[in-house]
């Protein structure tokens, strides 16, 4: 009761006022889609879009040189508009340089989790970038990339065609069609039950699963 009292209160204060975001991640827990709500709000982003994703747990110290498009999904990765190398520079060489850009994600972006977005890069309309990836350069419309540094592995209709075909194996394909958006509490069970007996088998008979890759 005192901890749903406390969220309501830190929320309710923390959305209208914009302070207090240590304690609203603490208390609130906000999905990502509430958290890209609030930093659009709150957040001294260049702009954000519509219909976008921002995990709590996402890096990204330097907010007003970014820009975010529509449905961009955004895992914990690290965004930096800055170069932290350019002050040791200075110091060590008696320099007064700066080294900053902006960085654009595009509508329709997917930034996996642990991946580096570094200043002065475009990523996207329709590009994906895996995990682990480091961005020091554009990726292109349509892109998927991957690696240190980031290199194009594919297009996103190549893996939208790969997951068309994945799906149509899959015996929760009813469940999917109804479900309305992405998350339905109603029916996750019986997703979860299906996917693990899929994947695995069958507890009761001992049956092997189906997926094998």
């Amino acid at each position: 009761m005192l901890m749903a009292l406390a969220r309501r209160l830190v929320g309710g204060f923390s959305l209208r006022t914009g302070k207090a975001r240590s304690l609203y991640l603490r208390f609130v827990r906000p999905s990502g889609v509430e958290y890209a709500e609030y930093l659009k709000r709150h957040g001294a982003f260049h702009a954000i879009g519509e219909n976008c994703y921002i995990s709590p747990y996402a890096n990204i110290p330097d907010p007003e040189y970014v820009h975010i498009g529509n449905n961009v999904r955004i895992s914990t990765c690290s965004i930096f508009g800055h170069d932290g190398a350019v002050n040791m520079i200075n110091r060590a060489f008696d320099l007064k340089l700066d080294n900053v850009g902006k960085v654009d994600i595009r509508d329709n972006v997917f930034l996996s989790h642990g991946c580096i977005i570094q200043p002065g890069v475009t990523i996207g309309p329709n590009a994906i970038v895996a995990a682990g990836t480091v961005v020091t350069r554009d990726v292109g419309e349509g892109m998927i990339v991957s690696g240190v540094p980031a290199k194009p592995v594919g297009t996103v209709a190549m893996y939208v065609e790969l997951i068309r075909a994945r799906n149509a194996r899959f015996p929760w394909r009813h469940l999917i069609d109804r479900r309305k958006g992405e998350f339905d509490p109603a029916m996750e069970g019986e997703l979860k039950r299906l996917r693990v007996e899929f994947f695995f088998g069958s507890k009761a008979d001992g049956r092997p699963g189906h997926e094998t890759s």
